[in-house]
C-alpha cells in the first residue's frame, strides 16, 4: 500500500497541532485575566515574571531533617535528559519561590484592594480553600507535598460562586492561590522535616503547577 505522507507531513502536522494548542491556552489565559479585571498588557507581564520566576527561588532558612543520610547511586532521567541528584546531608533548605508565591500573594492584594469584594467574604473564602487544601494535601518521601491538581480550582470557583456571585472571578482566584499556598504549603512545613529532601520551596515545584492552574482555573469557572 503506498504511503502518501512523508515524515515531513507528520512534523509539520505536530507543529501546526502544537501552535494551535499554544493559541488556545494564550486565549484562554487572556480571557480568564479579562475575568480578573486585568488589562490585557498587565496579564501577559502577570504570565511572563509567574512563568520566569518559576525557577527563581529565594532561600530564606534550612531546617534539620528527620530522615537519616542517605546516598543516591540511580541515575534520574526525564525525556532524554539527565536530572542530576543533589545530595542529602541530613537538612532542608527552605526558600519562596517567586513565581509560585511572591507573584500571586501580590497579584491577590492587587485584585483584594482594586475590586469591592468585602474583607469577611475574603477571608472566609481563603479559610476555606486552606482547609481544603491541607485536607487533601500529603507529604510524599524525598519529593514534597503533594495534592490532586483539580481539587482546590473546582473548590475555589464554587467559593466564588457563593460568597460573592457578582465578584466570583477575583475571589476565586484570592481564595485559591493564596489557600494552596497556606494549605499545602505553610500548614505543611511540619512535614518537611520528615521527607528526606535537601531543598524545599515555598511555591515551588510541583506546587507552583497547583498554585498556577488553580488560580486560572477557578477565575475561567467562576
Amino acid at each position: 500500500m503506498k504511503n502518501y505522507f512523508s515524515p515531513f507531513h507528520l512534523i509539520f502536522f505536530v507543529f501546526l497541532l502544537g501552535v494551535m494548542m499554544a493559541l488556545i491556552q494564550v486565549e484562554l489565559l487572556s480571557f480568564a485575566f479579562a475575568k480578573l479585571g486585568l488589562p490585557p498588557a498587565l496579564g501577559l507581564v502577570v504570565l511572563f515574571l509567574s512563568l520566569l520566576g518559576s525557577v527563581i527561588n529565594l532561600p530564606v532558612t534550612r531546617i534539620k531533617s528527620q530522615v537519616p543520610i542517605r546516598e543516591f547511586t540511580k541515575t534520574v532521567y526525564w525525556g532524554l535528559l539527565r536530572v542530576p541528584v543533589r545530595p542529602f546531608h541530613n537538612e532542608t533548605q527552605i526558600s519562596i519561590n517567586l513565581g509560585g508565591c511572591l507573584i500571586p500573594a501580590a497579584l491577590s492584594i492587587y485584585l483584594f484592594s482594586n475590586s469591592p469584594l468585602s474583607l469577611s467574604s475574603t477571608l472566609l473564602g481563603v479559610a476555606i480553600i486552606t482547609l481544603v487544601s491541607y485536607s487533601f494535601s500529603r507529604p510524599i518521601q524525598g519529593l514534597g507535598i503533594g495534592m490532586p491538581i483539580l481539587v482546590a480550582p473546582v473548590s475555589a470557583a464554587l467559593v466564588g460562586l457563593i460568597l460573592s456571585p457578582e465578584h466570583s472571578a477575583p475571589l476565586a482566584y484570592i481564595s485559591g492561590t493564596l489557600g494552596v499556598l497556606i494549605g499545602a504549603d505553610l500548614l505543611r512545613m511540619k512535614d518537611i522535616s520528615r521527607l528526606g529532601t535537601p531543598y524545599a520551596s515555598i511555591g515551588g515545584a510541583g506546587t507552583f503547577d497547583g498554585i498556577f492552574i488553580t488560580g486560572i482555573v477557578a477565575a475561567l469557572l467562576a
